[in-house]
């Protein structure tokens, strides 16, 4: 009898519904094993997939009707088990066996039954708060095509902080990227650029036909609230999946960078703590002792500061990160804006897909509360092939910052020229002799550094 039982234990854990199909109701041991050569015959094909086709995969694994069907499907593989695996308990005749036995074998059973079932339920439920996820975050609006062979997504970084009157973007960037390789290039454009000029198609260029001047402190950041106010400027934007106020800061955009904005990905800083948390952290390298609170003197100098973050590598949970990204006290907007370029980028590179999945519902929760976009679902497959491309490649990343660009009185010709050279295509090397290192850019080159971390005050 305890051979027999572990027997039928046993090939419930291995191949489920066959104890059935041997010893009990054999109507049921045939659906059980029929379910089951079904679900390994899906993980085959999935795994096919994967390996030879994963822009398909990609593209079955962000429809939210995929999603409900997989959720259903796991639901369903997580009941059954359970049914067959307490039939087979039962078909065991525990009471039957020695006491050390009968507690060894239903210990055994029980087991397998928590850790197949769990999984299954578990996985059924990240399932649901993907789909809730798309849901929540992505829209349906328009696929857009690349223009000139490329993506120019707008990307905002807003805070919208207890203490400050509505929301202004302070960390704003495009991210150009080529639609066939995923190579990208970031242009950083100042928060406290001024001045800032519009095409005549832009619902702006009427009230600003000289650029955005509203009289003292003309800051490109304002345009979003100026959007925001003037909601019959941008009728449709709701209908787009955007805003008044981001359709204003893609005009703003596209005129400083000369590049059309076909997206925008707009992340709410202050929601960054939530999403770090459920991470369980991010490492962030602080160039710096920057302020936690507080605020400056006559001197610029940060009094009354609760804590400091100290230079180096550290693991910050939500709470320090988001004072990382915003810390303005002792430091220059350039600074601000490149240190939560720094906090969204970390994000990125360290998702680990195993964390994400161990933490998904909470990663979920809080993503759906930082993000929003109007990149449609059916972009995602498309741009998340791309992203993998990207990551495989040096970002480049250019900031339009003094010395470079002034920022009170910008040189957009300037601005539109540094962005024509970044984009270009590399030419191959000729023969001729290369300048010396320390010659100036000719040939209508210019010189433009990238990004590079600000020196410590």
């Amino acid at each position: 009898m305890s051979k027999r039982a572990w027997w039928l234990i046993g090939m419930n854990i291995l191949i489920p519904g066959s104890a059935q199909t041997l010893a009990g109701n054999r109507r049921l041991g045939r659906f059980g094993l029929g379910s089951t050569i079904g679900f390994w015959a899906a993980v085959v094909v999935v795994t096919a997939i994967a390996v030879l086709a994963r822009p398909f995969l990609l593209i079955l694994g962000t429809n939210v009707y995929v999603l409900l069907l997989v959720q259903a499907a796991l639901m369903f593989y997580a009941l059954l088990w359970v049914v067959l695996t307490i039939d087979t308990i039962r078909l065991a005749r525990l009471v039957m066996l020695a006491p050390k036995a009968r507690a060894l074998t239903a210990g055994v059973a029980i087991a397998a039954l928590v850790a197949v079932a769990g999984t299954s339920g578990y996985l059924s439920s990240v399932s649901g708060s993907a789909r809730g996820l798309l849901d929540s975050v992505f829209g349906n609006g328009q696929i857009a095509e690349p223009i000139d062979g490329r993506y120019n997504i707008l990307l905002l970084g807003g805070d919208a902080g207890p203490d400050r009157l509505g929301m202004r973007p302070d960390s704003i960037s495009v991210v150009s990227i080529d639609a066939d390789t995923g190579k990208a290039t970031i242009f950083g454009i100042p928060r406290n650029m001024q001045r800032v000029p519009f095409s005549e198609e832009s619902p702006l260029w009427e009230p600003y036909p000289s650029g955005y001047d509203c009289g003292v402190d003309c800051l490109v950041s304002y345009l979003y609230v100026y959007g925001e106010e003037h909601p019959d400027l941008y009728p449709e934007a709701a209908e787009l999946g955007s805003s008044p106020g981001v359709e204003a800061m893609k005009d703003a955009a596209e005129g400083v960078l000369g590049l059309p904005v076909q997206y925008f990905v707009l992340i709410d800083m202050q929601g960054f703590s939530d999403l770090i948390d459920a991470l369980g952290g991010v490492t962030i390298e602080a160039r710096c002792r920057y302020p936690i609170g507080g605020f400056e003197d006559r001197n610029g100098q940060p009094i009354e500061v609760i804590d400091w973050i100290e230079p180096g590598v550290q693991k910050m949970d939500g709470w320090t990160a988001l004072w990382y990204a915003r810390a303005r006290h002792g430091t220059s907007d350039y600074d601000r804006m490149a240190r939560q370029r720094e906090v969204q980028e970390a994000i990125l590179q360290q998702f680990d897909p195993a964390n994400v999945l161990l933490r998904f519902q909470a990663v979920a929760s809080a993503g759906a509360q930082v993000v929003e976009t109007d990149i449609p679902q059916g972009m995602l497959a498309h741009f998340a092939d791309l992203a993998q491309k990207s990551r495989q490649q040096p970002v480049s990343k250019i900031e339009l910052v003094p010395p470079l660009i002034d920022q009170v009185n910008p040189d957009f010709g300037l601005t539109r020229a540094v962005v024509e050279q970044a984009l270009a295509p590399v030419v191959a090397p000729t023969d001729t002799a290369e300048p010396a290192p320390d010659a100036p850019a000719t040939d209508g080159q210019i010189a433009v550094p990238e990004s590079a971390p600000a020196s410590c005050s």
